[in-house]
């Protein structure tokens, strides 16, 4: 929106063209994002105590997570209004890759806030069931992998990509609307699983979606991408917008949600972070960059599988509980060692996904 204003100021003075530059605008939709966030929250966090909007912790859980009862939690739906707010601000609204993020992040938002509203209202950590929950994120993965998958600048694109090999890819045809759907819905249930304490969740995301901008900048110019081997995807470099977007709205959530967490970011917030983090990745094609990058939660998801795998076939646990944070919790790690620890192994995934642009 603003951005027009740009263009239009620019007949009256050629200082406005600045705002034509990519890179200067993803700045300011970080520092926008980021000013959102610190206006909003302090008030947001009186409604949300003044609602008794409130985390319920499942009984199951490590007994230290039973003086969490009563945090706010929801917080991830004001995350998302500063990611919508800096992306509508300035990006081009004509770009179709914007609107594909924006819709899937938004869809999955209101799967997740029903999710939250139903734990809520029942004071139960169980809310919306499980397989109601998987239809709709699945009903939505494949009605936007059909669109991608028919989309022209997509129908020379429809291969998966392998990290670190030039000009090595596979072939996927139809199949592409499958990889597309268990992106979106695997990267969306690995976040909400790996949201299990304060500030884990958000800040693997900020890099893993920072790191997916870079690519989308490179994919989307033709230079970079020709000297670099990619694949060469017109207008998806508008991407860079919303990832940055991002980066400050979850820094500015972050500042709150910091051990000891002053509020959650709720189903309303993993669930939807999580399919933007793979709709991006569909998008700029780097789906097993995705995989690296985004290691621990896929570690956090594994751990969940092996665990009701092992117990259903041995009647043994594998890890004193599930996901992992949780067994380190028990081991008697202190929840701000485990949170850093992590956050220090999703720097050195990103960094070696982030690789991968020049080592092919």
């Amino acid at each position: 929106m603003l951005l027009w204003l740009t263009e239009y100021l620019q007949q009256y003075y050629s200082g406005f063209r600045v705002f034509q530059y990519l890179t200067f605008r993803a700045i300011l939709a970080i520092l926008t994002s980021l000013v959102i966030s610190f206006i909003i929250w302090p008030f947001m966090l009186k409604l949300l105590v003044k609602f008794n909007l409130n985390q319920t912790i499942r009984a199951r859980g490590p007994e230290r997570h039973y003086d969490k009862s009563g945090t706010p939690t929801m917080g991830g739906g004001l995350l998302l209004i500063g990611v919508f707010s800096s992306t509508l601000l300035w990006s081009k609204l004509s770009n179709i890759h914007i609107w594909l993020v924006l819709l899937v992040t938004i869809a999955y938002g209101i799967i997740g806030f029903v999710d939250d509203y139903l734990k809520i209202k029942k004071s139960s950590s169980n809310g919306l069931p499980a397989r109601y929950k998987f239809l709709s994120q699945s009903l939505v993965a494949v009605i936007v992998g059909i669109y991608i998958y028919n989309l022209p600048q997509y129908q020379n694109h429809l291969y998966l990509l392998l990290p670190y090999i030039k000009h090595t890819t596979i072939d996927l045809g139809p199949l592409f609307i499958v990889l597309t759907y268990l992106v979106i819905v695997g990267s969306s249930n690995a976040v909400n699983l790996t949201d299990g304490l304060d500030g884990l969740a958000i800040m693997p995301a900020v890099l893993v979606i920072g790191a997916l901008g870079i690519f989308a900048y490179v994919s989307g110019n033709v230079s970079f991408s020709s000297y670099l081997a990619l694949p060469y995807l017109n207008g998806v470099g508008e991407l860079l917008i919303f990832c940055t977007a991002f980066i400050g709205a979850g820094l500015g959530f972050l500042w709150f949600n910091t051990y000891p967490a002053q509020v959650f970011m709720g189903d309303i917030g993993a669930l939807s972070i999580g399919a933007a983090m793979g709709m991006v990745a569909v998008l700029v094609r780097q789906e097993l960059v995705l995989f690296i990058m985004g290691g621990l939660f896929v570690v956090e998801t594994i751990s969940v599988v092996l665990q009701v795998a092992s117990f259903k076939i041995t009647g043994r646990r594998i890890f004193k509980m599930a996901p992992v944070h949780h067994h380190f919790e028990l081991k008697g790690w202190p929840e701000p060692k485990i949170i850093v620890r992590f956050w220090i192994v999703s720097v050195i995934l990103v960094l070696i996904g982030l690789a991968s642009i020049k080592v092919r």
